[in-house]
């Protein structure tokens, strides 16, 4: 637990603090956000504010992460090296989609087949470096098998796992880059998700399967303590980054962050096998992906939308709410959905009934 808290401490405080930092430098290089004309009016005045503060998420992350090796002595794991090279990684497509937006002065970056292609050759160099590196206990990163809590007996295949793990993390970072369009809005549910893994990694910790716990209750996940010791780095970024981001925001994290942000949360799900667990514990996040699937699919086949603008948080702006009663509503259902998540992992463990 020692490691755990000092993981989001120090990468609570490197956010609070270098957040500032990176606003003036990127002032001063003008690295500022471009904003759509077909968005809501009010967003114009956003116009400039510096972006690509994903990358002090990502610093504070990794910070966090080390410092607390260092004051632990404790050794580095594969799990956690693995989640954190999807983070850095997908940070570099997202910083290479942002510098690329600025220098252009339009809110167009990367095209989507060179951003498919960066997100491509992260997952999949995740997907087959996460069924390597078996410990002494013989658990590997990654699993074969497809997982709610744990395993779920349905193999994909070690073929067909590098391509799980491209579809979720894939589909991941865009749904988190989806719900980055308001202050303090991706910021905030993000940092509730990773305390949720923080919660499922540490627990998984005190009932791992190779420390003699009960056979019908304990869990697999090769290096859970770890895990969590990243997810807590994490989520105290994300309340440093918030900090700053909060509306009226003076940075945004841009795709630099939203990419990386969704990429660990779904590499964390992987390693902690709780992929589709993953789907209740980002409710939000899919709730946004989904609206703007459906007002795609609809326009496409009958020319009619289905709302006023998506993702969805902009329909119930242009509908007239405040947007910082979009953001705070959005929170509670992000955190509603994160306590639903928590509430059937727990579930499933006392169904086991290792209390009766």
């Amino acid at each position: 637990m020692k490691s755990v808290l000092i993981a989001a401490s120090v990468a609570l405080v490197f956010a609070i603090i270098g957040t500032p930092q990176a606003i003036r430098l990127f002032r001063r290089r003008g690295y500022g956000q471009e904003i759509r004309e077909d968005g809501p009016q009010s967003h114009l005045t956003k116009r400039g504010t510096p972006t690509m503060g994903g990358a002090v998420i990502i610093l504070a992350t990794l910070a966090g992460y080390g410092v607390a090796h260092l004051a632990t002595m404790r050794g580095l794991t594969a799990s956690g090296l693995l989640v954190l090279m999807v983070m850095t990684g997908l940070g570099i497509v997202g910083f290479a989609d942002d510098y690329i937006k600025i220098r252009r002065q339009r809110n167009l970056g990367l095209s989507a087949r060179t951003k498919f292609v960066g997100q491509l050759a992260v997952a999949l160099a995740f997907g087959l470096l996460a069924v390597r590196f078996r410990n002494p206990s013989g658990y590997l990163p990654g699993s074969t098998e497809l997982s709610w809590v744990r395993d779920l007996n349905f193999s994909v295949g070690t073929i067909g796992f590098p391509i799980l793990a491209w579809l979720m993390i894939s589909a991941a970072s865009n749904a988190v880059n989806l719900t980055d369009g308001l202050d303090g809005l991706a910021a905030g549910t993000s940092a509730m998700v990773f305390g949720a893994f923080v919660i499922i990694s540490f627990w998984q910790f005190g009932n791992s399967c190779s420390d003699g716990a009960a056979a019908a209750s304990c869990y697999v996940a090769r290096d859970p303590l770890d895990v969590a010791i990243v997810a807590a780095a994490a989520m105290g970024s994300c309340f440093g980054f918030l900090w700053w981001n909060a509306s009226p925001a003076r940075i945004f994290m841009g795709d630099t962050g939203s990419l990386a942000i969704g990429g660990t949360l779904a590499a964390m799900a992987i390693v902690t096998r709780t992929e589709l667990l993953l789907i209740v514990l980002g409710g939000l996040f899919v709730m946004e992906t989904v609206s703007v699937i459906l007002q795609v699919g609809s326009f496409k086949l009958t020319g009619k939308r289905v709302f006023n603008m998506a993702p969805i948080h902009h329909h119930f702006e242009l509908a007239g709410w405040p947007e910082t009663t979009v953001i705070i509503r959005f929170w509670i259902i992000g955190g509603l959905a994160v306590a639903l998540g928590l509430g059937l992992f727990y579930a499933e463990f006392l169904s086991h009934g290792t209390l009766g």
